[in-house]
């Protein structure tokens, strides 16, 4: 995630190379991004905590060690950003006291500029550095302010939300497959399907059942696949794939929370 958000940060113009710097353990990763991105590069979390935002793109089960590494923040105006699942505001805040503190989920389109990312606000956070937050996201695709009491359910549904897109995809494709299609073929169809129908229903606010109607014919082929659909339960599953991974993300919210 920290990777599909710089490299949008940086395509963007928001920053340039030289005034990122990025920390990370492993020097194979620190040599891919310097020689990819042109950045600079560090193993010390400290040595990257010395600026203006300080982005934390870590896993949130990294967030302790993270937290002692970086020890107390030069500057009292840092901006902290999150994109760690399930941390809250309060937790943040007091890991990093007097900071100004937002908290982003955003997802991994990001890399090709058609991101959703949802923005929390800590209680010190000033109406410029709201602005920049949200226009620094704004270089990744599609941003929307929440209440914080909603960044769970945003973790589950689009932090998430790509890889069950995937996981739909990969059962078209070998569907189409299954039909005797070859693979490529089966593949080039079911992206643009998808693909079309989101703009689809974008451009032209459809309500999905909209768009679904439209498609479907009497007793037609596509009734006949959407019945199918009901009776393997795939619309019940979605629905409870979602709330798993949403409350997966407060389970790990709460691990995180000062004892």
């Amino acid at each position: 995630m920290g990777e599909a958000l710089m490299a949008g940060f940086l395509r963007g113009g928001l920053y340039q190379p030289q005034a990122v710097c990025v920390s990370h353990p492993q020097p194979a990763r620190r040599q891919y991004w310097a020689e990819t991105y042109g950045v600079r590069v560090t193993p010390e979390n400290r040595d990257a905590a010395d600026s203006s935002v300080l982005l934390l793109a870590v896993k949130p089960q990294q967030f302790s060690s993270v937290r002692d590494a970086l020890g107390e923040l030069p500057g009292k105006d840092t901006l902290l950003v999150s994109v760690l699942a399930g941390v809250t505001l309060a937790t943040l805040e007091a890991a990093f006291p007097g900071r100004p503190v937002i908290r982003a989920m955003p997802n991994t389109p990001a890399r090709v500029g058609e991101a959703c990312t949802a923005l929390a606000f800590g209680h010190r956070v000033g109406s410029d550095q709201r602005a920049w937050g949200e226009r620094l996201f704004a270089t990744v695709g599609q941003v929307a302010v929440v209440a914080e009491t909603q960044m769970d359910a945003v973790t589950a549904l689009a932090g998430s939300g790509p890889a069950y897109v995937a996981v739909v995809v990969e059962a078209l494709i070998d569907g189409g497959v299954a039909a005797g299609l070859p693979r490529p073929l089966a593949t080039q169809l079911a992206l643009q399907t998808v693909l079309g129908s989101v703009k689809l229903m974008q451009t032209e606010t459809l309500h999905p059942a909209q768009l679904k109607d439209q498609v479907t014919s009497p007793a037609g082929t596509t009734m006949a696949g959407l019945a199918h659909l009901e009776q393997a339960g795939v619309r019940g599953a979605l629905i409870q794939t979602v709330l798993a991974a949403y409350q997966r993300s407060q389970s790990l919210g709460q691990a995180t929370q000062p004892r």
